[in-house]
């Protein structure tokens, strides 16, 4: 939506950021979040570039009180689309049952329960019709599609962020905002490895695109980053 504001949770560096870009040179207006002054660099660069305003706010995403002082700031301005992108995985073992208790809530925190106190932080200011809430989830956190073991912790906090998108969906009563998780593709970024298939630049295109199909549904949805549903 040209014009049209857009919240991206995460925007320093990799999909984040590639969304950011993405949206930006479609002539959406961007506050985009960053943890860090190298990541407000990253940010700012995009500004220099055709299309809609940037602006960069600090936020760690973990911190209550940094959401609400964030919402406090934002105050003045109506969403079209709020998305979250956040993702961590263990940094020692990636099963449940060898990860430290510390790491397994870490990658639970960050990953689902973070990412929806954000969202319903900013639920009152997404724009009722055409707005949107939308998350970065994964193509791992399908439980129909989980046949193998790896990445279980990451894969499970994923899709309890799944869950918890149908409960903000199922929560909206009367209100028409689109609510959707969506699956990247498996992407070239510090994460992804390089071995990855596809480029950040075609991931956030096809992510944009579906964004701005979905818009005005009203619908909830796990879809990836080709507009195609994926299974829960």
């Amino acid at each position: 939506m040209a014009d049209g504001w857009a919240l991206v949770v995460g925007a320093s560096r990799g999909l984040g950021l590639g969304l950011a870009a993405e949206l930006q040179h479609r002539g959406w207006n961007i506050v985009g979040t960053v943890r860090d002054a190298a990541g407000e660099s990253r940010l700012r660069k995009i500004a220099d570039n055709p299309g809609g305003e940037i602006r960069a706010e600090y936020l760690d995403i973990n911190d209550d009180a940094q959401i609400a002082a964030l919402r406090h700031r934002l105050e003045a301005i109506e969403f079209d689309l709020v998305f979250v992108n956040a993702g961590i995985s263990p940094r020692g073992r990636s099963d449940a049952a060898s990860a430290t208790r510390d790491e397994a809530s870490a990658v639970f925190m960050t990953n689902a329960v973070a990412p929806m106190r954000v969202a319903r932080a900013f639920l009152d200011r997404v724009r009722d019709g055409p707005g949107m809430v939308a998350f970065m989830s994964s193509g791992l956190a399908s439980v129909a599609n989980k046949t193998d073991s790896y990445s279980e912790l990451y894969s499970a906090s994923k899709a309890a962020l799944n869950s918890l998108s149908r409960s903000l969906a199922a929560s909206l009563g009367r209100r028409r905002i689109t609510v959707l998780a969506v699956a990247p593709g498996w992407v070239r970024t510090d994460m992804g490895g390089r071995g990855a298939t596809l480029s950040v630049e075609e991931s956030v295109r096809g992510i944009v695109d579906v964004l701005e199909s979905r818009a005005g549904t009203g619908r909830h949805g796990f879809v990836d980053y080709r507009g195609r549903d994926v299974v829960w």
